[in-house]
């Protein structure tokens, strides 16, 4: 108490001018209209632009949950589409007759929560295990493309053999075209994969697209994979081509396992002994 005292004795003339100043200002801005206005639209201006900031800082804080929810409805969504799809038959440009599609895949959203991308054998790991149905030898894929083929699983997680890994082969093909190959990559670029014994007739050229070609019980055919960045020159019988990923495979979040319903059914009728 002695001490606030002491401190109103020491600053009593600079208080008394800001109590007048204060009242100068409030009498001046209450009866004058100009002034008035002047004060509210720079009070507005400021309260408004800590408002956006605070806004901005919301919308960013709630990005994680909003990604969420849209891997959701996107999961959704292509589930529903998969399960609706129909079969329309023409002759001559004529609809002659539509039968129900066969659903034969399954999507389930998953979050990477690993990522290594600068080893020879580089593997991610997604927080969905096989309480959500995920099992070994699924495809791993987002809206860009592939990512890689799940090859262990927990009851709540799994480990996704990436493109980016010596051992993964996966058949792919040129787009609009039946020419496939065989992707692999060398180990080198996490940019770049490469794409081998692919026929020599093959109408190769750069910026071409490359896309799965469906010819395992893995991968739908048509994900998106890259495109055409280098042809060995001469187009020779090795015929390698080098493809750069539409995916950045260092800037991973949320992806899609893609379950072939027919799995099963084709192995069993392609190794009837195994």
């Amino acid at each position: 108490m002695q001490q606030l005292i002491y401190f109103f004795q020491k600053f009593k003339y600079f208080l008394f001018f800001l109590l007048l100043a204060f009242i100068s200002l409030a009498l001046t801005f209450n009866n004058l209209e100009f002034h008035k206005s002047k004060f509210v639209n720079s009070a507005n201006y400021f309260t408004g632009g800590l408002y956006l900031k605070a806004n901005n800082i919301s919308e960013y804080v709630g990005l994680k949950s909003e990604n969420k929810l849209l891997a959701e409805e996107n999961t959704r969504l292509k589930n529903i589409i998969e399960n609706n799809k129909s079969i329309i038959y023409t002759i001559d440009s004529t609809v002659v007759d539509s039968i129900k599609y066969h659903q034969k895949y399954t999507f389930t959203a998953a979050k990477i929560i690993n990522n290594n991308y600068a080893k020879k054998f580089n593997f991610l790991t997604i927080n969905k295990g096989e309480n959500q149905g995920i099992e070994r030898e699924m495809a791993v894929v987002n809206s860009m493309g592939i990512i890689g083929i799940t090859d262990n699983t927990t009851e709540s997680y799994a480990r996704v053999q990436s493109i980016l890994n010596r051992n993964s082969k996966i058949n792919a093909r040129l787009r609009n075209t039946n020419y496939f190959g065989t992707l692999g990559w060398d180990g080198l670029n996490y940019n770049t994969v490469q794409l081998s014994d692919i026929p020599r007739q093959a109408p190769l050229k750069i910026g071409d697209t490359i896309e799965t070609g469906g010819k395992s019980t893995i991968f739908p055919e048509g994900i998106l994979i890259g495109t055409i960045s280098k042809i060995n020159k001469g187009n020779t019988a090795e015929n390698m081509v080098y493809v750069k990923l539409f995916n950045d495979m260092s800037n991973l979040g949320y992806v899609y396992v893609v379950k072939n319903l027919d799995k099963d059914e084709i192995k069993l009728l392609e190794n009837p002994n195994e």
